[in-house]
């Protein structure tokens, strides 16, 4: 899996960084989203996948 994010599309919801805290975090100053990792370990797939699912502008994106 390999994971882009849009930080012009993120709106700051920080949804994704509850669902997956260990791949995401939010900038401080705007809140908008961060990739701390771009391939994940498989053990954090459930968690991308929900995270990006919920993402309410599709900004987070996987590649398969």
């Amino acid at each position: 899996m390999k994971i882009t994010v849009d930080q012009e599309a993120c709106c700051g919801s920080g949804l994704c960084v509850l669902r997956a805290d260990q791949v995401f975090d939010q900038r401080e100053e705007d809140g908008v989203v961060m990739l701390l990792e771009e391939a994940p370990s498989p053990e954090d797939f459930e968690e991308v996948r929900a995270a990006a699912a919920g993402c309410p502008t599709g900004a987070i994106r996987l590649a398969e």
